[in-house]
């Protein structure tokens, strides 16, 4: 792809050129790239001898990267980065299951969500335990039994399956088991994104940490009883399969009986709100959810060769979670400032409320992603809609196109632009 400028020897200062490439380095860019920007930056055309790149390289990461290795001529300026794989995210194991997260500590742009990526065993129990953080979460794999208690100590337990959601809000106790014949994984998303999974209230952590004498006073029971509480935090723990639902269920009511609040989702309950050609997307905030009270999402399945329109979020920030395919996404800010990454399954990506961008398929199959947002709602504006409903003569003053071209632009919001 050709640019509209070329780099002249001696241009690109020591300054210049580390900051691009550290700048880039999170997507995979090296030195080429970092280059390449400097020449389209210039206003001359970048030949491919200046965008190769002999040297040493990482070619997995330069081939999952293209728009990063060379970036498309309309990319500018500097866009901090948008992108972090859960891949380089490190996995905590255990038996049991694992865990694994990216906070805004892995993808500093990402400071209003983070996320977990868990991992349970048939029998394996992410144990009791509540957080400072809400907790939204989709089943991506297999089943599990979730528990909790209401704000009146009402119990709920259910069982969930790949495309159900669950909400637990800040402070609620709660605990996740895989059920057979495979377990579970599961997205956890949390509306702060400074949360950590190392910094939550275990149950097993604030027993052994409380005098044996209080917790037999506290449960009227001598203190040789807890002398087996394990010293360890046990965070995820193989344990048996449960037992059937319906038995859980009965013996957790006790006397105050079951939560009248439904904490899950079902995939049966998600609509779609719009279909094209292109795609679909399946929103999903407390409209509907209505326990979901911080955090709205939308599920979007978006065909080969279609695309997410141009667009922006007026009232959040935008974290997204790629489940399956192929795509590439431009974010553009500022200052004339723009900048392109590529995704896949497992990637994380990032849109500061407000900025524009779009979201296309670039491969063969459908793409599949979350958008998420710290709110109680969701909401979105496109391009189309804003031209549409804007006086004719002001448009095409602004674009310096003529009434056919006008006139010929989406008259409503498409949201998943066909090929």
């Amino acid at each position: 792809m050709k640019s509209s400028r070329t780099i002249e020897k001696g241009k690109v200062s020591r300054r210049e050129f580390l900051a691009s490439s550290t700048a880039l380095s999170t997507v995979g860019v090296l030195s080429a790239a970092a280059a390449a920007q400097q020449g389209q930056e210039s206003g001359r055309a970048v030949s491919d001898r200046s965008k190769s790149d002999p040297g040493p390289t990482n070619k997995a990461l330069d081939a999952q990267n293209p728009s990063s290795v060379v970036p498309p001529d309309t990319d500018a300026g500097s866009v901090p980065a948008f992108k972090y794989s859960f891949s380089f995210a490190h996995k905590r194991l255990y038996e049991g299951g694992w865990s694994r997260e990216v906070t805004v500590r892995e993808l500093p742009v990402s400071k209003s969500i983070a996320a977990v990526d868990m991992r349970l065993t048939a029998g394996g129990i992410r144990e009791l335990h509540w957080h400072a953080a809400a907790e939204w979460a989709i089943m991506l794999y297999g089943s599990a039994r979730i528990t909790c208690i209401d704000a009146d100590g009402r119990s709920f337990v259910a069982d969930v399956k790949e495309g159900d959601l669950w909400f637990f809000p800040t402070g609620i106790p709660h605990s996740i088991q895989g059920l057979g014949p495979d377990g579970a994984e599961f997205l956890l998303v949390f509306d702060d994104g400074n949360f950590s999974e190392y910094a939550t209230v275990l149950l097993s952590d604030w027993l052994v940490h409380t005098p044996r004498e209080v917790l037999a006073k506290n449960f009227s029971d001598g203190s040789q009883a807890w002398e087996k509480i394990p010293r360890d935090g046990l965070f995820i723990f193989q344990s048996e399969v449960p037992p059937p639902l319906a038995a859980d269920q009965h013996s957790a009511a006790g006397n105050l009986g079951s939560s009248t609040v439904d904490f899950a989702f079902r995939r049966t309950q998600q609509p779609v709100t719009k279909r094209t050609s292109g795609g679909e997307v399946r929103i999903v905030d407390s409209s509907l959810f209505k326990v979901s009270t911080t955090i709205a999402a939308a599920i979007v399945t978006v065909h080969p060769g279609g695309m997410r329109e141009l667009h922006w979020h007026p009232n959040a920030d935008e974290w997204q979670y790629y489940i399956s395919g192929n795509g590439r996404m431009t974010v553009f800010a500022t200052g004339g400032r723009a900048r392109t990454a590529d995704f896949e399954a497992g990637d994380v990506g990032y849109v500061q409320q407000t900025l524009p961008h779009y979201i296309e398929n670039t491969g063969d199959t459908d793409l599949r992603f979350l958008e998420m947002f710290k709110s109680s709602f969701y909401q979105d504006l496109s391009l189309s809609e804003w031209l549409s409903h804007t006086p004719p003569e002001l448009v095409m003053a602004h674009l310096n196109i003529d009434k056919a071209t006008l006139d010929a632009l989406p008259k409503e919001k498409l949201v998943i632009v066909p090929r």
